[in-house]
């Protein structure tokens, strides 16, 4: 049965999402600087820039970066997995 468009979006960012946690949660017991720590916890950001509207009596600021690591990779392979065996 295929999966909806909506369905495997909202899995993709639950996924994401749930790594991150994850990646938060691992790096407060692992010693800063060691190896195991930057593989868990150092992201990759890429993202369009910030962009920024100063219109005299109004400042509007757009943009967003996604944060990337191996948490993430983790979290999207589980929720992956978690959408193959949703009915």
């Amino acid at each position: 049965m295929r999966k909806s468009m909506g369905t495997v979006l909202l899995t993709l960012f639950l996924g994401i999402l749930i790594g991150a946690i994850f990646s938060e949660i691992i790096g407060l017991f692992l010693e800063e600087g060691s190896v195991a720590h930057q593989l868990f916890v150092r992201s990759i950001d890429f993202g369009p820039e910030l962009n920024q509207w100063d219109l005299v009596i109004l400042e509007i600021a757009f943009g967003f970066k996604l944060h990337f690591n191996f948490m993430s990779l983790v979290g999207v392979f589980v929720a992956s997995q978690i959408l193959r065996w949703y009915r």
